[in-house]
């Protein structure tokens, strides 16, 4: 037994210390703000606006018919009950792991019975001797001098703890991806909707096309120009209308069964997608309250307390077992004056030579904890980095809107053109077919730019960690709270 663990032991005997060493939070490896440059445009906070992680997604949603869509998928996903039931079975494991701190006390009452055969007695004659004992007894329980059992409670803590916040980032994940699918659904409705306008736009030039060749007003080539564009809308329609089934489909996965009829999305994506105002707050206050890193922190913390437990193991460990109660050769004596009993056997165990397994225990802990240093670093550059990706979209969005509605705008006008000189007969319909074209193009983009815009409202709330708060959620948060400050 070296030294360095001979002072720690006379500390902790002094003190009433544990061996674990004192816990000191990483510093964040990341920059101390977000970045700066072209793509990014952040909006000044609102005084006294709420981060993201203390607005509940009831309140960051406006849609009536969203937040009863997440509300279904709150009660009904299947990996958010596996995320809750991992909760509870951490609880219970916390409660094996807490228990050894109590002695365990048990009763009992016994006979032993035993017959000596007529050749091992003196008189010859066979008997019969009998026993009774009842009483308490305290088993091994273990002197927690150098705070082993005291540690491993703590490290079956934090993995409780951990798990609760692994429910909290399944939840957020969940409310997203519901947020995403819905809103996809609607811009796929959208899609579907602009094909069949355009389907039927062009049957009306392809019968009107039809009138001028049978008239003899045009050649052939402008009739099947128009057939063309007609089969090309009839194609978008039923890539569209499968496309419509699939979001169904997934919506239907992500909420654990069929989503009713008076809960699908109905108006305009721009209305549906409108959300509370988000203010992105300093890089080491947001992504520290996220619940991954909070895990990974928890884990770390698990790793540091098991360092003690392992130093533990090194010196000595001292067990009591006793018994107290009444002993009688005859049952109706058994609990009769003067049949009192009671056995004490203390242990000690020293560890001498174990061949270097405390030694490699001790050091298989260390790499542990430094392994939940490096994956809690991991965790923080993934966050930031997620936050920061977010951030680009978010600030280079409403130029990409405004360009694309600008340019549906001059293509709408574009087209009218080429339509009405057709339609006069000046021009072949050729031109108007490819301004159709472009048209139908732009529309279809602008579609796409107005769902990457209410995407990137979910994914900045969720990166921000924004989404686990909901009513009848608070029971989570409060064991939590409880939990950390006997941590603490």
């Amino acid at each position: 037994m070296n030294k360095t663990l001979i002072s720690i032991a006379a500390g902790v005997l002094l003190s009433g210390c544990s061996l674990a060493p004192v816990y000191q939070q990483p510093l964040a490896p990341v920059a101390q703000a977000w970045p700066s440059g072209d793509a990014y445009k952040p909006a000044p906070a609102a005084p006294g606006a709420q981060a993201a992680a203390d607005i509940a997604w009831r309140d960051y949603f406006t849609d009536a018919r969203l937040r009863q869509v997440i509300a279904l998928a709150l009660a009904n996903n299947r990996d958010l009950r596996v995320a809750a039931l991992n909760i509870e079975k951490a609880r219970a494991q916390y409660g094996v792991t807490g228990a050894a701190q109590l002695p365990s006390v048990s009763a009992s009452v016994s006979q032993n019975a035993s017959r000596t055969p007529a050749n091992m007695r003196p008189d010859g004659e066979a008997a019969i001797n009998r026993q009774y004992s009842g009483g308490l007894g305290v088993a091994s329980y273990e002197l927690d001098f150098f705070g082993k059992v005291r540690n491993l409670s703590e490290a079956g803590l934090q993995t409780y703890l951990g798990t609760e916040e692994a429910r909290r980032a399944a939840q957020i994940s969940l409310v997203a991806e519901v947020a995403n699918s819905y809103l996809t659904l609607i811009a796929d409705q959208q899609r579907l909707a602009l094909a069949a306008d355009t389907l039927k736009s062009q049957q009306i030039s392809y019968e009107l096309s039809q009138r001028r060749f049978a008239a003899g007003a045009t050649s052939g080539v402008d009739m099947y120009e128009a057939q063309s564009s007609v089969e090309a809308a009839r194609n978008e329609m039923a890539v569209y209308t499968a496309q419509v089934a699939q979001d169904r489909n997934a919506l239907t996965l992500l909420v654990g069964g069929a989503v009713p009829d008076a809960m699908l999305p109905q108006g305009e994506l721009e209305a549906v997608a409108q959300t509370a105002s988000l203010p992105e707050g300093l890089p080491s206050d947001v992504l520290r309250r996220r619940p991954d890193v909070l895990q990974a922190e928890r884990t770390l913390r698990a790793a540091n307390a098991n360092i003690g437990a392992a130093r533990a193991a090194f010196f000595p460990s001292i067990s009591l077992t006793a018994t107290a109660g009444s002993a009688s050769g005859d049952l109706t004596g058994l609990f009769k004056g003067g049949s009192s009993a009671w056995t004490f056997l203390p242990q000690i165990r020293l560890p001498i030579f174990d061949g270097g397994a405390n030694r490699a225990n001790l050091d298989i802990a260390k790499v542990d904890r430094d392994i939940a240093v490096a994956r809690y670093d991991k965790a923080i550059q993934g966050a930031f980095r997620e936050v920061a990706d977010a951030l680009a979209q978010h600030g280079t969005l409403d130029e990409r809107l405004a360009s694309q509605q600008a340019l549906a705008e001059a293509s709408d006008k574009s087209f009218r053109i080429h339509q009405a000189r057709y339609e006069k007969g000046a021009e072949s319909y050729l031109n108007a077919l490819v301004s159709q074209r472009a048209l139908y193009a732009a529309r279809q983009s602008l579609i796409t730019a107005r769902l990457a815009k209410a995407s990137n409202a979910v994914t900045l709330y969720k990166v921000l960690g924004g989404g686990w708060q909901e009513e009848g959620g608070g029971q989570v948060a409060a064991a939590g709270t409880t939990a950390g400050a006997r941590a603490n």
